[in-house]
């Protein structure tokens, strides 16, 4: 089976059969296309970076990527190298970030695709560095700073000396002798989804205290950015020159307690389907699944879906999730298994081959992605990333803007 960054834009991958897969992931590329031009109206005359790391959160990452750079992208971003050196093996070459590394990565494959490098400590900026010597080329890096959130980023509480200034002078030093060029610093937010939570206000002071340091050091900043899709939209004094959007992207809200899809002008893109493989009448009291978590409280149809956990279906879905079917949204009955899940669909007509949407974008009165979050205490982005790509990936024929002009 192929994998579906294969995909071309527009099209379905060519493994996918209904003969052969009783599910799939339905990707709308317009809705991203829409997406990507409504954000970028929102924050005006900033630089947009779309990330399209994890699979571009479960889309498929080229077909996702050449969508959101046809659609107006400046730039577009990754965790993962193996994703980004893929961008450029499509024949993307839209400017490209590339930020969490391990000690024991060849940069020399990301310097020769012209990818900017994103450098959080001392081992990493050495490694591009003796990468950059070795090509004779200098490396565009961004230096990470973390403000507060505690993960990835040298530290730098905004005060003081710190790891983030022993990495700027460093950085200086290899500036000066032409192995890197300093294009960018960048920052994350712990909390942008919480527009008033103290966090907020003190990591974007340690981030202007940062950019301050990287200046004194005779640093030429090109680029500063420290919004994600929260921030983006909430925190305009944050956007500063450009902005990463993720979720937004995909047209699931980032900040689910404040504001909808909606309300930001984006639309959900993904839709899972899968068809009922079994149907069947069962009596009052008929126990289902592992454990016999769930009983039936009355005579019904059961109906079984063959899509589970290790397909992305999580395990906490159990009693808990619905789906559409027949119309009707039903719960999951009992126990999420590995490759199925069980609906109880009451007295409602329903055949083998039918389908049945977990979630989608909710026009039919399917449930979300969001009502999904909701129901099993997690977040969005996770129930997105959870399908892996052995579920084909299905794009619409007319997903895609006309204005191609800027589509590699």
């Amino acid at each position: 089976m192929s994998n579906p960054i294969d995909a071309a834009p527009g099209s379905q991958r060519a493994d996918y059969s209904p003969a052969v897969h009783p599910a799939w992931v339905e990707v709308d590329l317009g809705a991203i296309a829409d997406n990507v031009r409504a954000l970028q109206a929102t924050v005006g005359n900033v630089q947009m970076m779309c990330v399209v790391k994890a699979d571009a959160y479960g889309h498929g990452l080229i077909p996702v990527a050449r969508t959101a750079v046809a659609a107006g992208a400046d730039w577009l971003a990754t965790a993962q190298l193996s994703e980004a050196l893929a961008i450029r093996a499509a024949g993307i070459p839209t400017p490209l970030l590339c930020w969490l590394h391990a000690p024991g990565v060849d940069f020399a494959p990301a310097l020769e695709a012209d990818i900017d490098l994103g450098v959080s400590t001392e081992w990493a900026l050495d490694a591009v560095i003796a990468a950059a010597q070795s090509l004779g080329v200098t490396a565009n890096v961004h230096l990470k700073v973390d403000t507060g959130l505690g993960r990835n980023g040298a530290f730098s509480p905004g005060e003081g000396r710190t790891d983030f200034a022993e990495l700027v002078d460093r950085a200086a030093v290899a500036q000066a002798a032409g192995s890197i060029n300093v294009r960018g610093i960048f920052s994350h937010f712990a909390a942008a989804d919480e527009p008033n939570h103290p966090s907020v206000a003190a990591q974007h002071d340690a981030f202007v205290a940062a950019v301050a340091l990287a200046d004194e050091a005779g640093l030429d900043i090109e680029i500063r950015h420290m919004a994600n899709s929260a921030a983006a939209l909430e925190l305009p004094h944050a956007r500063w020159d450009l902005v990463r959007v993720g979720l937004a992207m995909y047209g699931l809200s980032p900040t689910p307690d404040l504001h909808s899809s909606a309300d930001y002008g984006v639309r959900p893109a993904m839709r899972v389907i899968a068809r009922v493989s079994n149907v069947k009448r069962v009596p009052a009291g008929q126990g289902v699944s592992y454990g016999y978590s769930y009983t039936c409280a009355e005579d019904t149809t059961l109906l079984n879906v063959p899509l589970g956990y290790g397909d992305g279906v999580p395990r906490h879905a159990s009693s808990k999730a619905d789906v559409l079917v027949a119309g009707q949204r039903r719960q999951i009955a009992g126990r999420v298994c590995m490759d199925q899940i069980v609906i109880d669909a009451g007295d409602l007509e329903v055949a083998c081959g039918d389908e049945v949407v977990l979630f989608g974008p909710g026009d039919d009165g399917e449930p979300t992605a969001q009502d999904w979050a909701a129901a099993i205490d997690t977040i969005s982005y996770e129930i997105v990333t959870r399908f892996g790509p052995h579920v084909p990936r299905v794009y619409l024929e007319n997903a895609i803007s006309d204005d191609r002009s800027n589509e590699d």
